[in-house]
């Protein structure tokens, strides 16, 4: 049976990119969770005031994938250790979190945090990472999902590029 997994690390298009490479991961879909209101859209996130993070809802088999597994895709694939950032990205909505669904997930994000702290390669030896139950989750636009498959860019920093 297949289960859920959420997480935020910073621009959502990056982070379902790199969920979307694991073997057992069967659906991902980008959106808003961790916030006030209903029905968020990508502006209303973007300023700041809903408290929503960008966000990725993993489907997986933990038959073929572990949430542990996860997790370490999840550390390794940005900076647990800068507070509402990642890069260039700056606010409450590129927060590092990791919404649970489960209590056993709950237990492994706790376990997984205080290994990367000791793995961290910046600076600072503090994780901004919040780990809380998740809560609703809200799909971002059409245009969001699958972003980078559907621009030919390969990742955030290519997008940076063309942009420069």
């Amino acid at each position: 049976m297949e289960e859920k997994a959420t997480f935020a690390a910073g621009c959502f298009w990056g982070v379902e990119a790199a969920f979307r490479k694991v073997e057992g991961v069967t659906a991902t879909r980008v959106g808003y969770t961790g916030g006030t209101a209903t029905t968020p859209t990508y502006k209303e996130v973007c300023s700041g005031r809903t408290g929503h993070a960008e966000a990725v809802e993993v489907t997986f088999d933990p038959a073929r994938v572990s949430y542990e597994e996860l997790l370490a895709v999840f550390w390794s694939s940005h900076n647990p250790a800068t507070r509402n950032r990642q890069g260039l990205n700056v606010g409450t909505q590129y927060r590092s979190a990791v919404f649970t669904h489960s209590p056993a997930q709950n237990a492994a994000a706790l376990a997984t945090r205080d290994q990367a702290k000791e793995l961290l390669r910046w600076p600072r030896k503090t994780i901004a990472t919040q780990i809380e139950d998740v809560g609703p989750f809200y799909a971002a636009e059409e245009y969001h999902q699958q972003y980078f498959e559907k621009s030919g860019r390969a990742n955030c920093t290519a997008l940076l590029r063309a942009s420069l």
